[in-house]
């Protein structure tokens, strides 16, 4: 890429702000100009840390992320509306039309709105900018964060969120730590059903509803009651109808795939790229949520900045080629755990997940759980490769780990034992699968 080159992120998430922060650099010794467009107006911030936002643990300003260097041009409270691909410009709701010879797709993921009675007014839809009832929230954007936090600040406030995945647990967490009382509603099984496995679940379960949180799974949420235009209860099809002043929309994101899809990029659950994270166009890349390589849309923040990271090596003509993430889901509740110490006294739980929750006939399981320490170990070993992990209590052992499985070493297996009995339960294997 030529030093006169122009390259235009649409997009002001994580995905961008890391994008920009590499590139920054190049952009002031006389690189590419780079012009960042973010629909959001606030600074970029750090996703991750809205939970802790929301319990008033954080203020907004301290989960924003490290401004990009100022010979990028950022430009907050600007949405794109439109890519012109033969003229090689970026058109915007507010009359501009910014020219790029390199374009970048970092347009992130809206969240799901399911389809429930009273969710929409008639004749709306489930689109991003559907008027909701007063009350109900999506949780996604710092935005949806702020109202969130003084809806639960309100004399009384009673919640329902609706999910009981990250994002969901999440959000109960931090609305308990508020002094809200909660409901979850999980349709599934058990809670993280992508994470964790029943048995991890359980003992998540057990933390939630020692922090007052009511958990409910196997659980579909059938409509909302809403008079007035407020959202006043939830039913739930198993005939129980709470009441509730604040409902969170926790349902998981879809990414946003319109501006290329309009433009005519292929697109599938998200937009299509090759191994140098391009699209079908050699000019437009796209990366973070938006974006689906070799069949997978992450929609979290580590494969968010991997991404960035190996494009902004390829934007700098390094032979650079994305083979993509080995995530690791990461959650700290706080507040008290289950077992017999008073409430006031229950430490963290510290949970982290990664590969898949489940074993193939064949590999072999090691396992170790003790509910009176909230302690529960469980990696999926195929081969003499670890292929998953389920840890919940100190996780003193999850850096070696994660670090062994994102590089897809061998693992020898004294040294994973070694991790794993390092408290007093005892551990046991299973072989062939559990």
């Amino acid at each position: 890429m030529t030093s006169q080159q122009r390259v235009v992120v649409i997009g002001g998430g994580m995905a961008a702000a890391r994008l920009a922060q590499r590139l920054g650099r190049a952009s002031a010794d006389g690189g590419p100009v780079l012009t960042v467009l973010g629909e959001e107006p606030h600074a970029p911030y750090n996703r991750v840390l809205l939970a802790d936002v929301l319990a008033g643990r954080y203020a907004p300003e301290i989960i924003t992320l490290p401004a990009p260097h100022d010979a990028v041009r950022w430009l907050g409270g600007v949405r794109a509306v439109r890519i012109d691909r033969e003229r090689r410009t970026v058109l915007c709701d507010d009359g501009q039309a910014v020219p790029y010879d390199r374009l970048v797709l970092a347009t992130g993921s809206n969240p799901v709105l399911p389809p429930l009675r009273g969710l929409f007014p008639p004749g709306r839809g489930d689109l991003p900018n559907s008027d909701l009832p007063h009350g109900v929230h999506p949780f996604r954007t710092l935005d949806d964060c702020t109202a969130l936090a003084a809806a639960a600040d309100l004399p009384g406030a009673r919640a329902v969120v609706i999910g009981g995945g990250l994002l969901g647990v999440s959000a109960a967490r931090a609305l308990a730590e508020r002094g809200v009382p909660v409901l979850l509603a999980q349709q599934g099984e058990h809670l993280m059903e992508r994470q964790l496995d029943a048995g991890a679940a359980a003992l998540l379960r057990a933390y939630l509803e020692a922090l007052g949180v009511e958990v409910h799974t196997e659980c579909r949420v059938r409509g909302l009651r809403v008079e007035d235009g407020a959202v006043r209860g939830v039913e739930l099809a198993d005939g129980y109808a709470p009441a509730a002043d604040l409902v969170v929309l926790a349902c998981g994101v879809r990414p946003r795939v319109g501006l290329a899809r309009a433009a005519g990029l292929p697109v599938d659950r998200g937009i299509v790229v090759d191994d140098q994270l391009r699209t079908a166009d050699p000019r437009i890349h796209a990366i973070g949520d938006c974006a689906q390589h070799d069949g997978l849309v992450y929609g979290l923040a580590g494969a968010a900045l991997e991404q960035a990271d190996q494009l902004a090596r390829i934007l700098g003509a390094e032979a650079a080629r994305y083979r993509g993430t080995r995530a690791l889901t990461r959650l700290t509740l706080t507040g008290p755990g289950p077992g017999p110490a008073p409430r006031a006294a229950g430490a963290p739980l510290d949970l982290a997940a990664f590969g898949t929750p489940s074993p193939r006939p064949g590999d072999d399981v090691i396992h170790l759980s003790d509910a009176t320490r909230s302690a529960y170990r469980k990696v999926i070993v195929r081969g003499d490769r670890l292929v998953g992990g389920i840890l919940l209590g100190d996780l003193g052992a999850v850096g070696t780990l994660a670090r062994t499985w994102e590089a897809d070493d061998p693992l020898p297996e004294a040294s994973l034992l070694h991790l794993l009995t390092t408290e007093t339960a005892t551990p046991t294997r299973t072989d062939g699968g559990s």
